[in-house]
């Protein structure tokens, strides 16, 4: 079976349609014909827009499904694992001889363990960084597993990670770096190719599977990007599902007057193609880095930001990845003139629990106390956080690095026992503010809201207040809510009925939580 790239792109660009109801005049009349296949994720914007116009529009921009099950995860894990665990770099250069890859006490089954146990729910494994070595026996390099006498050139640490996340419920991921030092020093990186319609996938001599009844798609791509498209072919089809595909945006350390235009748009059609589960991270239509390698989102994170075509299929941010406002109504303005659309692009606040990315023996984990800030600053803020956790040279997760996982799972869960509002009398008056009645005086020192983002990102303003004898007071306040909003308060503060009131909304607010809690830290 055939498919075109005229046919396999539809399926990706139809997650741009426009819907245009709703939208104000300006909106509808730059809105496509094309239906929309999914909720309206990305919305055109222009120069000409008032303030008004784009609030109205930011307000109307809907999450996919995928994203939506995504920011539900709230804590997901990285591990970084090749060659530079045996190396000491932290980014190697691609002539590294695979023989030095050698885990031979390598157990993905004590990897999941500990990372169920640490509450993790999807976990991403570095299939190939941007030294290009492979941790599956690929067909379409040797710098992978293969060609290392590791379990007699056999063995294959994605089908193991695969098998061992799945066992333990835990989700699968994979980072496959853009980046590709290796293929540069074999001439097909970087080497100036121009794109042209590719056969994926292509067989290679001596191919398994040769007579086949294989699915087979023509998509344009450079002779990297087409070594790309393989390599993800054989990921996608040969280990099971996968639910997300981690890029990262790096060039590699090559020459500087040498540079791949990635094929985004036919790498993204073909994840939708075998994986449309999959959300497509962090250069990816679905999740954006946050813009720190610190694990921290912004005071007031936004999932709905403006972005701009940057060609091949790619969108990227219009303002500067690090700003420290990407989406209030101040950064809308700023980013009019740069901006094509308005879209859904949550954060993904990625840190490593060690100093490095990948395993050193000299290094040692954060403390429970920065990993709970860390949290606080990212889940607490609506994003995403995605902790890296490197297997040793043994290829097992390092016993300190094991503990820190249960305990930090187990500071979390004191940080927000039981909600105290569970089954609290609850009322909502025409302005939408929420009143919880306890029913008696309860000690309060966490706060816990989330709107529900099927319907959009919409508070921009907040305060919680607690009634006391001299009437209602203000106990804590915010700006953005989202997917997910923690406060922890200095003291608590005992009362028996608390409210929400929302300052400042883009449009109707729709709450999933308003929860209250005592913290038993």
């Amino acid at each position: 079976m055939a498919l075109s790239r005229r046919h396999l792109l539809f399926a990706a660009t139809a997650t741009a349609a426009v819907a245009t109801t709703g939208l104000p005049a300006s909106a509808a009349s730059a809105a496509t014909a094309r239906g929309a296949a999914e909720p309206r994720f990305r919305i055109p914007v222009s120069p000409d827009d008032t303030l008004d116009e784009l609030v109205a529009k930011a307000s109307q921009v809907r999450p996919t499904p995928r994203q939506i099950a995504w920011q539900g995860l709230e804590k997901t894990a990285f591990l970084h694992f090749g060659v530079n665990t045996f190396t000491g770099l932290e980014w190697g250069i691609g002539d590294e001889d695979p023989e030095i890859f050698q885990p031979t006490g390598l157990d993905t089954d004590q990897w999941a363990r500990a990372l169920a146990d640490g509450g993790f729910k999807l976990a991403i494994l570095t299939v190939k960084h941007h030294d290009g070595f492979v941790l599956y026996p690929s067909r379409y390099t040797g710098h992978s597993v293969r060609s290392s006498s590791w379990r007699g050139g056999k063995g294959d640490v994605l089908r193991d990670f695969a098998a061992s996340m799945r066992r333990h419920g835990i989700k699968v991921g994979v980072y496959v770096s853009p980046a590709d030092e290796n293929q540069y020093l074999d001439g097909v990186y970087a080497n100036g190719s121009a794109r042209s319609t590719r056969t994926i996938p292509e067989l290679v001599d001596g191919d398994d599977r040769a007579g086949r009844d294989l699915t087979t798609y023509e998509l344009d791509a450079t002779d990297y990007g087409a070594h790309m498209l393989n390599q993800l072919y054989e990921v996608l089809t040969e280990y099971g599902p996968v639910d997300e595909v981690w890029f990262d945006g790096s060039q590699g350390r090559i020459p500087p007057d040498k540079v791949e235009k990635y094929d985004w748009d036919s790498w993204y059609a073909l994840i939708r193609a075998l994986a449309p589960d999959a959300s497509i991270a962090v250069s990816g239509p679905d999740v954006r880095w946050v813009g720190n390698e610190g694990g921290l989102a912004r005071e007031n994170e936004w999932s709905v930001i403006p972005v701009k075509d940057s060609g091949n299929g790619k969108y990227d941010y219009a303002l500067p990845y690090d700003a420290p406002d990407d989406g209030s109504r101040d950064a809308l303005l700023e980013a009019r003139s740069k901006a094509a659309y308005l879209q859904w692009w949550p954060a993904e606040c990625d840190v490593s629990i060690r100093p490095g990315w990948f395993y050193h023996s000299d290094q040692q984990p954060k403390s429970v106390a920065q990993l709970t800030d860390i949290w606080f600053r990212s889940v607490g803020r609506g994003a995403v956080l995605l902790l890296n956790v490197p297997p040793d040279t043994n290829g097992l997760l390092p016993a300190a690095d094991v503990t820190r996982l249960r305990e930090f799972r187990e500071r979390t869960d004191r940080e927000l026992p039981g909600d105290l509002a569970r089954d609290a009398k609850v009322t909502v008056d025409d302005a939408g503010t929420r009143t919880v009645d306890l029913g008696r005086p309860v000690a309060v020192d966490r706060i816990r809201l989330a709107e529900d983002i099927r319907h959009g990102q919409q508070v921009e303003s907040f305060v919680v207040e607690a009634e006391g004898d001299g009437g209602w007071t203000a106990v804590t306040g915010a700006g953005t809510v989202g997917a997910a909003r923690i406060l922890a308060l200095g003291t608590p503060v005992t009362a028996r009925r608390f409210r929400l009131r929302i300052t400042q909304a883009r449009a109707d607010v729709h709450l999933a939580r308003f929860e209250l809690h005592k913290s038993q830290v």
